[in-house]
């Protein structure tokens, strides 16, 4: 079935050249936005095919405006603007789709089993890979160890990434080629997991994962292709169009040029640097890349503040709930994050700061109202990736600096069953604090974190509008005082993701003159249970005027 997507993807892809002309998409309810932000209804769009734009929307007299376009019928079917992922890894996603999938798994036991079976089914494979283990769902709670991995798998080195992408499990074997003993010292924002003796477990977060890094296997461009290729069709069948690819590779930044200078992009890259990157000062320097259909924008930096919840990596203002005297890391130091924030708010980019913990918030607010003056703040839209726990107090800063909170329903979600064991009752008031950013103002640029987090952007509407998981707990939602509209929500997947990426001009509203990028799905979600929300499939995926996806039928 998924080589049957793929090649109907590529036939589409082929096929969507061949004929420019206006085209007229009615017997729809679509569903758009104005410049004001306001829900706009239309029952018809009519759009270039050449240009890929928007050239009116409205009700069935655009028929007798455009009598000479080619027409659709919609079938009823309702229409969105493209959604926009404002927080994604495009590369990391397509990897994992070839790796040993161990989200969901209820145990260590468990875990190991799905890598043994996949390494079987892998004789050729150098390293054994995989990504998505949780031990917050498992009964222990506890990190994992070598033990299991090394009867699994004992004659090859095994890697497998936490569900959060901040921390790794290793086997012996994969410790040993790394060079990691009893003696070797955690870096600084990392950690070695060890045990009562101070031996190395096989856990190793945040910075300390540069260790398993530096003995991987090389990935070629082909690699790198095929696994772009791979997260290109998934995200095109889930209804998405844009994505804000969080923290590349100068390899990968390079790829992106490549593809985008030759027509080979099928959905749109807003593209953040990472700041890790050895060349970063380069890049700044040649100024801001841009293709003038928006396929791909580089105007932005990924810079890292912290680890994640889940492994106790974010930078807390106090100790953890359930673990004195620890406050999580801070994987980039605070004179090294000093420097980097003024470098690419000096260049003219865009400083994107991953902050979880409230502690990082607030050292990443205070960098922001000491480096750059107002004009700055309000020019560069610069963002806050995640801010997930924020200091109550702090909270009115993201208003008054012109910080945008990048933010994923769905972790919310993920963690209502492990973050009131982190925190404590009184540090859940600025937790995935929705609500209180939307009432003060703020932008909410939307997302889901993929692969840390499933993709589907239907799962972050419901989370977002529900806060409840899928099997709609806990009853009445978890903090439910943050809840979104649904139509906030929408926004936070549209224009407003696409605000953060200076983009609101020319997509997320289906507005004239806009992008003409939007999906047909089976259901009206202004009219249908919210609880059903992340039941909604995309049917049809439209980028740039072109047909870039269709559901199979059964």
């Amino acid at each position: 079935m998924k080589h049957c997507k793929f090649m109907l993807l590529v036939s589409l892809l082929i096929s969507s050249g061949a004929l420019a002309e206006t085209v007229l998409l009615h017997n729809i309810k679509g569903y758009g936005f104005n410049a004001e932000r306001e829900l706009v209804p239309f029952s018809a769009l009519a759009f270039d095919d050449a240009s890929g734009k928007v050239l009116a929307r409205g009700d069935q007299t655009l028929q007798t405006q455009y009598v000479d376009a080619r027409r659709i019928d919609g079938g009823g079917k309702t229409v969105l603007p493209g959604l926009i992922d404002g927080h994604g890894h495009l590369l990391g996603l397509g990897e994992e789709l070839s790796q040993a999938d161990l989200r969901g798994q209820p145990s260590e036991e468990a875990a190991v089993k799905v890598v043994a079976d996949f390494a079987r089914s892998q004789p050729q494979a150098a390293w054994i890979k995989g990504r998505g283990w949780n031990q917050v769902l498992w009964d222990s709670k506890q990190f994992p160890t070598t033990a299991l991995l090394d009867e699994a798998v004992p004659d090859r080195p095994v890697w497998l990434t936490r569900i959060d992408g901040h921390a790794g499990w290793a086997n012996s074997k994969a410790l040993a080629l790394a060079g990691i003993t009893k003696d070797t010292l955690d870096p600084p924002g990392g950690k070695i997991i060890r045990d009562a003796d101070g031996n190395p477990t096989g856990v190793l977060m945040n910075n300390a994962r540069s260790y398993i890094a530096r003995v991987l296997p090389a990935t070629s461009t082909e690699d790198n292709i095929s696994a772009l290729h791979a997260a290109f069709q998934q995200l095109l069948s889930l209804g998405i169009t844009s994505v804000h690819d969080a923290g590349i590779s100068s390899e990968l930044a390079t790829l992106y040029q490549q593809l985008a200078t030759d027509g080979k992009l099928p959905l749109r890259i807003y593209a953040m640097l990472s700041s890790r990157n050895a060349d970063l000062a380069d890049w700044l320097a040649s100024g801001i890349w841009q293709e003038p259909a928006d396929w791909l924008s580089i105007r932005s930096v990924k810079i890292y503040g912290d680890g994640a919840l889940g492994s106790r990596g974010a930078a807390l203002l106090s100790d953890y709930s359930d673990q004195p005297d620890h406050t999580g890391l801070l994987v980039t130091q605070p004179d090294a994050l000093t420097q980097i924030m003024q470098l690419t708010i000096n260049a003219g980019f865009q400083a994107n700061v991953h902050a979880i913990g409230d502690r990082a918030n607030r050292l990443v607010l205070d960098r922001f109202e000491q480096l750059a003056t107002p004009e700055q703040r309000l020019a560069g839209r610069h963002r806050i990736e995640h801010a997930q726990i924020v200091a109550p107090d702090d909270i009115p800063r993201f208003k008054t600096l012109n910080v945008l909170p990048s933010m994923q329903a769905v972790h919310a979600t993920s963690d209502k069953n492990m973050a009131g064991d982190r925190l404590g009752v009184a540090r859940l008031r600025g937790a995935y604090a929705w609500r209180s950013f939307i009432d003060q103002g703020s932008i909410i640029v939307g997302g889901s974190d993929f692969p840390v987090e499933l993709a589907n952007p239907f799962h972050g509407l419901h989370a977002s509008v529900t806060r409840q998981d899928q099997q709609n707990q806990p009853e009445g939602g978890w903090l439910p005082e943050q809840r979104l509209t649904l139509v906030e929500a929408l926004r936070s997947f549209t224009i407003d993701a696409a605000y953060g990426a200076f983009q609101e001009a020319t997509m997320g509203t289906l507005a004239p003159g806009s992008r003409a990028d939007f999906i047909l799905i089976d259901q009206d979600i202004f009219n249908i249970d919210p609880s059903r929300l992340w039941q909604v499939q995309t049917e049809q995926t439209w980028v740039h005027g072109k047909l870039r996806f269709q559901q199979a039928a059964d």
